[in-house]
């Protein structure tokens, strides 16, 4: 399986993000998947992929031409693919991905998961959406998306189009077999 894994590219993230970056990229790597990612060095971007890489994995990081200077790249990706705008390698991103992970971010990190949601509940693909919630990263925009139910501006079968779980066991299982690990939206109202 080929799996996309979203994540902040700030060096300034702290440690124990790091460390369950490092430990997904391993464990996808181990349990036989492929990384997407989009090809940083630094943040969540470059300790998933340093994980994938000592699992022994194959890296691909999509990146614009742009990124492609000193100290920005993840330098031992097997395969390279240069866009010349952001918007094309989400796409390429989208495209070549059977799944997608979100770990801890920023708007970039955002942006990307918004929009996969987004064509998932318009039926573009059908392939599981999986947050990683670190340390309860994401529990603040998961209140804001359960505010936006309660006044119904998101219709509540939404938030069952991804799934969320703090543990990276639970999200390649998901990822893996996305029927039999459903997220219920009683979870999400209680963070």
């Amino acid at each position: 399986m080929v799996i996309c894994v979203y994540g902040a590219a700030s060096k300034e993230i702290a440690e124990p993000f790091i460390e369950a970056g490092h430990a997904l990229g391993f464990e996808l790597a181990k349990r036989g998947h492929s990384l997407i990612f989009g090809g940083g060095d630094h943040g969540m971007m470059g300790a998933v992929a340093r994980g994938a890489h000592d699992g022994g994995g194959h890296i691909t990081g999509i990146q614009p031409s742009f990124f492609n200077v000193d100290g920005v790249l993840y330098s031992l990706c097997d395969e390279y693919i240069y866009t010349d705008t952001m918007r094309e390698r989400k796409q390429m991103m989208e495209d070549k991905s059977d799944a997608f992970i979100v770990t801890p971010g920023g708007v970039g990190t955002y942006e990307e998961f918004f929009e996969i949601l987004t064509l998932k509940q318009l039926g573009r693909h059908r392939k599981p959406i999986v947050i990683l919630n670190t340390d309860g990263y994401y529990d603040p925009m998961l209140s804001m998306m359960q505010n936006a139910v309660d006044e119904r501006f998101i219709n509540e079968k939404n938030l069952l189009l991804f799934y969320l779980t703090d543990d990276i066991q639970k999200a390649l299982d998901h990822v893996e077999n996305p029927e039999d690990t459903e997220i219920s939206i009683e979870t999400l109202r209680n963070l």
